[in-house]
């Protein structure tokens, strides 16, 4: 490896790929008037979990913060923006503002209220949303907890799977999910003493390359983790299959600035504490070691 080669490959397949995108993408209208270069199905890109890595890009800082407390308010299963917002993690803001939930002839709902989006599906799959403020302790189907049980009785089972994808609910949603299902698989090494290895992959139909594939990736590396830490298992491999993978017009300009920038080496991540159940972790629980990543760079979210 010469002294100018990157020190993380796998990285360096994410900016290989929106290179690719660049310079191959067909240029597309799309849902929100700002226009795309886009590929369908490109590689998949891969992401080491083993040995306490993870896939925290550093060619820009990722907001690690709204990585985690995104995470933890689906596996809550809540869908009020606001409760991110608090915290925050405004991510949600334009898709749960009134004017955009009215464009949608969603006029009966209060700011902020996306719908049955990700973690009502996660926790309560195929219940009648009401609104976001309502209990829905014992309804639906608990894909979440099932996935946990499975693995703990049944690790060679090849139906550990977790979808958002419900079409029924679209029109109550704010947005349909964009990473739509997810499979985990348990790899058993041979040596002695080892633990299995959880491994995840992840189908998103929608592929922001810019600003939600880094997102996207180091979420779901986390609920590996996550998944893992309570099933007593160590994270084994986050493997990343996209169908519409996209750059914004707007995002050409930051992407090929972040493209001249040499990967550098991802951070580790530590759990502070033994939890036993999902539901009972807390965001002081996590915490990113040598994260070394350049300046962040500025790109526009689509509405």
């Amino acid at each position: 490896m010469t002294s100018d080669s990157p020190a993380n490959l796998q990285e360096q397949a994410y900016l290989d790929l929106c290179q690719r995108i660049l310079e191959q993408g067909e240029h597309r209208p799309d849902r929100t008037g700002t226009g795309t270069y886009s590929l369908f199905a490109p590689p998949q890109l891969r992401f080491d979990l083993s040995d306490g890595k993870f896939p925290l890009l550093t060619t820009k800082r990722v907001f690690f913060k709204g990585i985690l407390h995104e995470l933890l308010w689906f596996v809550s299963g809540c869908t009020d923006a606001k409760k991110l917002s608090e915290k925050g993690v405004k991510i949600w803001e334009g898709n749960g503002s009134k004017e955009y939930l009215d464009s949608l002839g969603l006029t009966h709902r209060r700011e902020g209220d996306l719908g049955p989006v990700y973690g009502f599906q996660w926790r309560h799959f195929g219940a009648d949303y009401e609104d976001c403020d309502s209990d829905y302790t014992g309804k639906g189907y608990d894909q979440l907890a099932k996935i946990i049980e499975t693995l703990k009785t049944n690790p060679y089972d090849r139906r550990i799977i977790l979808s958002a994808w419900n079409p029924p609910a679209f029109k109550d949603m704010a947005l349909p999910p964009c990473h739509v299902f997810c499979q985990f698989y348990v790899n058993f090494p041979k040596g002695e003493n080892q633990k299995p290895k959880l491994s995840c992959i992840m189908y998103q139909r929608s592929c922001d390359m810019g600003l939600g594939v880094p997102f996207n990736i180091a979420s779901y590396a986390l609920l590996t983790y996550m998944i893992a830490h309570v099933v007593d298992m160590e994270p084994g491999e986050f493997i990343h299959t996209m169908g519409d993978s996209h750059v914004y017009c707007d995002h050409v300009d930051a992407l090929k600035e972040q493209m001249l920038r040499i990967p550098r080496s991802f951070p580790t991540l530590n759990i502070k504490r033994k939890v036993d159940n999902i539901d009972d972790f807390k965001f002081e629980d996590f915490e990113v070691v040598d994260y070394n990543p350049y300046g962040p760079i500025k790109m526009k979210m689509s509405v």
